[in-house]
């Protein structure tokens, strides 16, 4: 496979995952974290149901990788995740020395990877990480427009 087309394909897996946090009235939000071609670590925001404001998709699919290999640092991976990472999140990536970040939708509101400010690039942190945007742009942002557009609608009733 090309690049390219590993990006899509693994993008598609992070939408599997924002899919399950939907399912459960979570932010749709998905990652995986891939490693020589495969899978290491997934996961879906979990925040609300959980009680606990860092269970974002990024965190979940690292604590996952980060056990499945025995490592905290996990260099030579790729995170693909539906959405630009927050601040937590892209500090996150820092530490665990992920290479590589494949994202969809810009996050303009919360966005730490070029939207608002660039922590996973920042000159003066000892780690930078390599950033692709846009893969599925339009597929990761739809699921995200329709989960707040439904939630708009539902609170008009309320």
């Amino acid at each position: 496979m090309s690049d390219k087309n590993d990006h899509i394909y693994f993008m598609q897996a992070a939408l599997k995952q924002a899919v399950l946090a939907q399912n459960m009235q979570e932010v749709p939000v998905g990652a995986v974290l891939v490693a020589d071609g495969k899978i290491i670590g997934e996961g879906h925001n979990q925040p609300i149901v959980n009680s606990d404001p860092s269970l974002h998709a990024e965190m979940l699919a690292i604590r996952q990788a980060a056990k499945n290999v025995g490592n905290y640092r996990l260099p030579n991976t790729t995170l693909y995740v539906t959405l630009e990472p927050c601040c937590m999140c892209a500090g996150l990536l820092v530490h665990s020395r992920i290479e590589h970040l494949v994202f969809g939708a810009k996050d303009h509101k919360a966005g730490a990877v070029g939207s608002i400010t660039n922590i996973a690039q920042h000159p003066k942190l000892n780690h930078q990480i390599k950033v692709t945007s846009g893969i599925l742009e339009e597929e990761c942002g739809q699921i995200l427009s329709s989960f707040f557009k439904h939630r708009r609608l539902q609170k008009k009733r309320q």
